[in-house]
């Protein structure tokens, strides 16, 4: 039997050509309520340098578990606490063990976190959980979605997600909107840029944008619409009454995730259907949700609700209560071989985050990419997590 013998941490650098400004706009944040943050343009976190104007350049971490016979797994991006997370806390308890028994380390490592449940302690736990699926399929020569069940279908419907996007220029929004709907995806997701405390003049541009989009795009394609936790009940209320006839497919991210009875509310007082709990963390927390029947769709995201093992787990008691399940699309690699082991009743798209997704893959020998608004399930054995050297420009030892 192999045992993990190292977890490495490789801290890797890039940079990558682009057309103009990147990031053309941030969405509404929670900080907005206050007016210090309200007027920057910049979205707090984001792993990248855009002080020059065609080239973006930014780092980041990832974990690889390696195996005294030689097996390796690779889970990441992340950022630097929970890599630092990894490298002195999970680290310990994972050395000398088998690194196939993913539900055994999960399990420890959860134990082991009693001031860590939530956070970017349990985003640490998700990238090991990763890791070692990927290593798991490896040592197995198949695609971890074989592990998972097997394939329900052999593509998934892909919905754009237009994060950092121009959502104010309503003519840029049309070009980008129509543009997105030319490369085949049969549903867009936007961002909302304004939240309260911007008062009458954001909403109405917030109803602006959604009117836009549904004249631009047609009767019977599906808009999804993110607040990003950054609303309240009110404003929720009065905003979906003002886009109802537009037929949202969803709004997501109602309010920040711990103000569950804030979700209930809100559904009760709209049809439009109600998604999140993207910032929600293990089944636990996803049940909260679910007994209270706060959402209509959930949306975990594997490489912060605790990987594959626990978001496969969430997906289960989604079922159970006839919900939809859409993993949040910070992670295109994992959330494909999830989605896909999934009846397409209960996961009908995965999110594809346009820019994130350049940035967030770049470094990957084989990144996802849909074609025609579709992901196809890739062949090659684990998640598919090769780093490619040629775009790493440096590499550092962590700093800690």
């Amino acid at each position: 039997m192999s045992q993990i013998s190292n977890v490495r941490i490789r801290h890797v650098f890039g940079s990558f050509e682009t057309e103009g400004e990147f990031w053309e706009e941030r969405l509404a944040m929670p900080l907005d309520v206050y007016e210090e943050f309200r007027g920057s343009k910049r979205r707090a976190g984001v792993m990248t340098d855009q002080s020059q104007l065609n080239r973006i350049e930014h780092d980041a971490y990832f974990i690889q578990i390696e195996a005294d016979d030689g097996a390796i797994g690779i889970g990441g991006p992340v950022e630097e606490t929970v890599a630092y997370l990894v490298d002195k806390h999970l680290t310990p308890l994972l050395l000398n063990r088998d690194p196939m028994a993913t539900e055994f380390l999960w399990d420890i490592m959860h134990r082991s976190q009693v001031h860590g449940r939530h956070g970017q302690a349990m985003m640490a736990i998700s990238v090991v959980d990763c890791a070692l699926w990927d290593l798991k399929g490896r040592v197995l020569g198949v695609p971890v979605y074989t592990l998972l069940g097997g394939p329900t279908r052999q593509a998934v419907p892909a919905y754009a997600s237009m994060l950092g996007f121009n959502v104010t220029d309503m003519g840029l929004v049309r070009e980008r909107a129509s543009w997105a709907k030319s490369l085949g995806y049969a549903a867009q997701k936007w961002f909302f840029r304004y939240g309260p405390m911007s008062g009458h003049e954001g909403l109405k541009a917030n109803i602006a944008m959604v009117e836009t989009l549904r004249d631009t795009l047609g009767e019977g394609y599906d808009i999804m619409l993110d607040c990003w936790q950054s609303m309240d009940v009110n404003y929720v209320v009065k905003l979906a009454a003002a886009i109802e006839d537009c037929q949202p497919r969803w709004l997501e991210e109602v309010a920040m995730p711990d103000r569950i009875d804030s979700y209930r509310k809100i559904r009760e007082k709209t049809n439009i259907p109600i998604s999140g709990a993207e910032h929600e963390y293990t089944r636990w927390g996803f049940k909260r949700f679910i007994d209270a029947e706060a959402l209509d769709i959930l949306q975990p995201d594997i490489y912060w609700v605790g990987g594959i093992s626990e978001t496969l787990k969430i997906m289960a008691l989604a079922t159970a209560a006839d919900l939809i399940t859409i993993p949040h699309g910070h992670s295109s690699p994992a959330g494909i071989h999830v989605s896909v082991t999934q009846s397409p009743i209960h996961t009908p798209y995965q999110e594809f985050l346009i820019k994130w997704n350049r940035i967030h893959q770049h470094f990957l020998a084989d990144p996802v990419n849909p074609v025609d608004g579709m992901i196809t399930i890739p062949n090659t054995a684990g998640v598919g997590m090769d780093l490619d050297e040629d775009k790493i420009e440096r590499e550092e030892e962590p700093s800690w």
